[in-house]
């Protein structure tokens, strides 16, 4: 009789021993948990994602606390998944805010590229104009300077000739004036010579003199 309740006491010290040890894994279990899930919910990034799976996950750990030995096992697989599952679906929604914000950036750049290539094309455009307007400024310029130097060279062409006829006029006065002075002095020089042959016939000849007339009743 002494050794069974020997062998009874050491049977109840054991199996108070192991539910001591077993409730101490289980307060391990439910606090590993709940930080994992205060973790998760105090997360600057992904704490106000996937609310109903963190409020599912933190209804699965009261259940674990709650739960007797034999549900203990499926109650601790059912939390461990159920956090498993909102740190995930945190992590999902939080991925997807980011593609959506990517999206939203990339369509963002996609518009301001659009917008810089109008801008571009604009800007092309107009320089083509402005420089399609000087070219037709310069080019009406020169047609301006070719018709101011075709009327000068015409003007100079004109003076030219009307100089080349006033010369050729200035040379035949000229030629006049020189044979009128000829024949003025071929004029001059016969009258001389007229003059000279009259004084000569005109003179009493060589060696002959004139005496004067006595008057009547001298000797």
């Amino acid at each position: 009789m002494k050794r069974f309740t020997a062998t009874f006491i050491a049977i109840s010290l054991a199996l108070a021993t192991i539910g001591a040890a077993q409730a101490r894994q289980d307060d391990i279990d439910i606090a590993r948990l709940t930080s994992s899930l205060d973790q998760l919910a105090n997360d600057p990034s992904l704490g106000s994602y996937a609310q109903a799976e963190q409020a599912r996950a933190r209804d699965a750990i009261g259940r674990l606390a709650q739960a007797g030995r034999h549900d203990r096992a499926h109650a601790l697989y059912l939390a461990e998944r159920r956090v498993d599952l909102a740190k995930t679906a945190a992590q999902l929604q939080d991925a997807q805010v980011k593609l959506t914000q990517l999206d939203r950036e990339h369509d963002q750049i996609m518009l301001d590229n659009s917008r810089r290539e109008t801008e571009i094309a604009r800007r092309e455009l107009e320089r083509q104009r402005l420089q399609s307007q000087l070219a037709q400024e310069e080019a009406a310029r020169a047609q301006e300077q070719g018709e101011a130097y075709s009327q000068a060279a015409d003007q100079a062409r004109a003076e030219a000739d009307q100089a080349k006829k006033l010369a050729a006029a200035q040379a035949k006065v000229a030629k006049a004036a020189r044979r009128e002075a000829a024949l003025a002095a071929e004029a001059a020089k016969a009258m001389r010579s007229q003059m000279q042959d009259g004084s000569t016939s005109d003179a009493p000849a060589s060696g002959s003199k004139k005496h004067p007339k006595k008057p009547e009743g001298q000797p």
